[in-house]
């Protein structure tokens, strides 16, 4: 999992906390951006995230074993995603480990999911998440379902990362889809 330095720092911290619950492995890279991001928004440092993953890694460590597309993944999410990280993903640089694993995850054909957190959202990242799309990447808008009635951001949030979830198969019970019956 990679978070990058854009406005959405509560949906990365609710993923990590749901791939935890589920037991799943996480490698975690924080940009240095999002250091920012995740102080202003969340109030917390990188190492209260690292708390829910298996391993973390520096953005600056770009030999990681999670740099390497021998190493095993059953996907990767980069959330929230900037425009600037969606740049570089789309245009193939990989010069940090975050768009190292990411570019890995494009040649091997491992799912990859970007969350961009930009509004409005100008025509060259148009442009950019076009082309992830086009190459296999899942781009998901963190946009709010008011079909859910949420009472809360906190529920904005658990939609948003629970959607995350679904896309790499985690189970979870961050919300309850569309008509879904109550327990």
């Amino acid at each position: 999992m990679g978070v990058s330095g854009a406005s959405g720092a509560p949906i990365a911290l609710r993923v990590l906390q749901g791939l935890h619950a589920a037991h799943a492995p996480v490698a975690l890279v924080v940009s240095n951006g999002a250091v920012a991001v995740l102080r202003e928004e969340c109030g917390l440092t990188p190492d209260a995230l690292a708390a829910y993953a298996t391993v973390t890694y520096a953005d600056t460590d770009v030999g990681a074993p999670i740099a390497s597309g021998s190493r095993p993944s059953r996907g990767m999410v980069v959330v929230p995603c900037s425009g600037n990280t969606a740049a570089r993903i789309a245009l193939g640089f990989a010069d940090t480990l975050l768009t190292r694993a990411a570019q890995v995850h494009l040649k091997e054909r491992r799912k990859l999911i970007v969350v961009p957190r930009e509004t409005p959202l100008p025509t060259v990242l148009l442009r950019h998440l076009t082309a992830l799309s086009e190459l296999g990447v899942v781009v998901l808008d963190a946009a709010p379902p008011y079909y859910l009635h949420p009472k809360s951001v906190d529920d904005l949030t658990s939609y948003l990362a629970g959607k995350v979830l679904d896309q790499l198969g985690v189970p979870h019970e961050l919300y309850r889809g569309w008509k879904s019956e109550d327990p």
